[in-house]
């Protein structure tokens, strides 16, 4: 009966939602490059062009359209300091609150502390950590920045506070609400904050450029929780692709996936053969979308979808350095 019952202690584990560490020895890694590997690893690198490409967009607008003290490489790089940490935190807090309410499992694509790879105190500390750095880059960047430390804060922290709220606190994620943070942060936040960062004024019509690569980031997140679904229902959470069923999300997923392609399309028409550039990754497009309508192949989708926005997203960029005319600006 002894047996038995420690058993169960060790599924429930498992499972998570247990803040108490399991009362098995975790795997230490010996090897210090190892370790460092296991956080890099536990910060999801893959996910980081969501921030990447929208602040390096807000940097190319700004390169565009230059404010009275021109643009600044030193700026940039402390804007990317700046939101790459706080991303990272999101990342960390949503592996911890996954865990702790159950969410992950041995069939999760991240496994952090569902394998124990790190503990508990571990990714509660590296979460703390990467805030703290995201926030000391931020008052050397407004120290740099031409703009307004009251604008600036505004954005950044706005930013900051979504990144914790999507799966702490009251957890937008969990009630449906994830994909609209994502839409908002992913997109005008982040090249608002850029923008802003190096010019000191805010153009609002940037704020078209960014919804291309929203809705291209949305599809990551909205393929994610599609793949996720039934797994999700048992958790008794709540997001978008529960709410309108796997039929609907493919349909969502494609019209994320190809409409900046249909807008392209137009703004080449209508302004710079340029824009046709981002065009180069519609075959892998269609691939990955194929892949979507296929159980088999649906568990690689999210990660090959952020491998696409990568590509999709440094094309566009180049696209905005380089046509002779941008769309709404001049």
């Amino acid at each position: 009966m002894r047996t038995n019952k420690r058993n169960d202690d060790d599924m429930a584990t498992v499972d998570g939602n247990l803040l108490q560490q399991p009362k098995e020895e975790t795997q230490s890694v010996r090897n210090p490059l190892m370790k460092v590997k296991t956080y890099v690893l536990a910060l999801r690198p893959w996910s980081l062009s969501g921030s990447l490409l929208p602040t390096l967009l807000g940097a190319a607008l700004s390169y565009r359209l230059p404010g009275e003290s021109g643009f600044s490489w030193v700026t940039l790089l402390l804007t990317l300091c700046t939101v790459i940490p706080v991303h990272c935190a999101g990342n960390v807090v949503n592996t911890y609150f996954d865990f702790v309410k159950g969410i992950d499992n041995r069939k999760s694509d991240d496994r952090t502390l569902v394998d124990r790879i790190l503990s508990i105190d571990e990714v509660v500390s590296l979460g703390a950590i990467l805030y703290m750095a995201g926030c000391a880059f931020f008052m050397l960047l407004v120290i740099l920045s031409p703009a307004r430390m009251e604008h600036l804060a505004l954005v950044y922290f706005g930013g900051l506070s979504s990144s914790f709220l999507y799966t702490g606190g009251i957890g937008l994620k969990y009630i449906a609400l994830g994909d609209i943070v994502v839409l908002v942060i992913f997109g005008p936040v982040a090249v608002v904050f850029s923008f802003l960062a190096q010019t000191g004024r805010v153009d609002w019509p940037i704020i078209y450029y960014a919804i291309p690569l929203a809705l291209n980031t949305e599809a990551i997140l909205h393929s994610n929780n599609t793949r996720d679904l039934e797994i999700d229902s048992k958790a008794e959470i709540v997001t978008l692709a529960i709410l309108i069923g796997k039929t609907a999300s493919y349909l969502l997923y494609a019209f994320l996936l190809f409409t900046p392609y249909i807008m392209f399309v137009v703004a080449s028409v209508r302004c710079s053969l340029w824009f046709l550039l981002p065009m180069l990754t519609l075959p892998r497009a269609f691939d990955i979308e194929r892949r979507f309508r296929c159980p088999e192949t649906m568990q690689y989708v999210p990660r090959q979808t952020a491998r696409l926005n990568f590509y999709f997203g440094m094309l566009y960029i180049i696209t905005c350095l380089f046509a002779n005319r941008l769309p709404f600006l001049y």
